[in-house]
């Protein structure tokens, strides 16, 4: 007997987002509901705001809601329900020709992109942030195209930056910038973007052993980001700027990556916990709880699939 599973619950199913099913790993695994609240507000809230954990999320609707589910999926770490809802998203865009769904077409592909990269496929992600980019390539300047091509840009440049390739990384961040200048005055409608740059800034100056850049790069992570509501961007800026830290004082480093890790696990933002978690036992050697293998068990569990790395 064929069995049929819908993508609203591969997106919202109790068995995939519930709670009670994370065991020893429930404080990162979601806060709560959302049902009370409409189903836009609550997902712009849980993508880019203030609630990054709450599950299970509301039935999406809209091209948009949709692709905000896929981001709000993926930044709790779960990638196989936030690629179903770019599924979604890429089903309604195709072929269609509008601006609107041609900026929804790319930011799906660039936000599919950096669901590969975090998990170590930078090769496989740059396929994906080159067709993003290709999507609005030459249709005109207004916010919204700029803002996915921006997000294209900045996803090949981390791209790159996996592959060894920090020249072409930094290329890449100069485009992304000329982008920017282009909409002067309207940086508060591109905050994404300015803080992606940021951050990728950061990292290829921390891939070149160049930290005092890197934590320049870093901090103005963190001062912008604190000048908006989503809490996903102020963590990670923070640690970003730990790991910059790490060329100067470890220690430091540490102790403010061990905050940044309770942040993580009491907002349910899976992936950051792992990263962190990374950091930390890098730099002191010491494991956290629960240790970075549990956590990236964890996301293998909800759909994210590792590169193996060779020496």
């Amino acid at each position: 007997m064929k069995v049929s599973i819908s993508v609203e619950h591969l997106v919202n199913g109790s068995g995939i987002t519930g709670v009670a099913s994370c065991g020893p790993l429930a404080a990162i695994c979601g806060r709560g509901h959302c049902n009370d609240l409409t189903v836009s507000t609550t997902l712009q809230s849980v993508a880019f705001g203030t609630e990054p954990g709450l599950a299970p999320l509301s039935a999406p609707a809209t091209i948009e809601e949709w692709w905000l589910s896929a981001v709000a999926l993926g930044g709790q770490g779960r990638y196989a329900q936030a690629r179903a809802a770019l599924n979604v998203v890429d089903r309604r865009t195709a072929g269609l020709a509008a601006d609107g769904d041609c900026v929804y077409a790319s930011l799906s592909a660039s936000t599919r992109a950096s669901f590969l990269r975090q998990t170590g496929w930078h090769a496989k992600a740059s396929y994906d942030d080159g067709r993003a980019l290709a999507i609005v390539a030459g249709r005109g300047d207004s916010p919204e195209l700029v803002a996915a091509a921006c997000d294209a840009l900045t996803g090949l440049a981390a791209d790159a930056l996996g592959q060894g390739r920090l020249a072409l990384g930094w290329r890449l961040l100069e485009r992304c910038a000329e982008q920017i200048n282009r909409l002067e005055g309207e940086s508060a409608r591109l905050w994404r973007q300015v803080i992606r740059l940021e951050w990728v800034s950061a990292e290829l100056a921390l891939a070149s052993g160049d930290f005092t850049p890197a934590l320049r790069h870093a901090e103005r992570a963190v001062e912008l980001a604190a000048g908006g509501d989503s809490l996903r961007h102020k963590v990670k800026s923070d640690l970003l700027r730990c790991a910059a830290l790490t060329g100067f004082d470890p220690g430091q480093a540490a102790m403010l990556a061990g905050e940044v890790f309770d942040e993580c696990r009491s907002s349910g933002l899976l992936p950051l916990a792992w990263a962190s978690s990374m950091l930390i036992e890098g730099v002191s050697g010491s494991p956290t709880t629960p240790n970075s293998a549990a956590l990236g068990a964890a996301v293998a569990a909800r759909g994210g699939v590792f590169r193996e790395l060779s020496l």
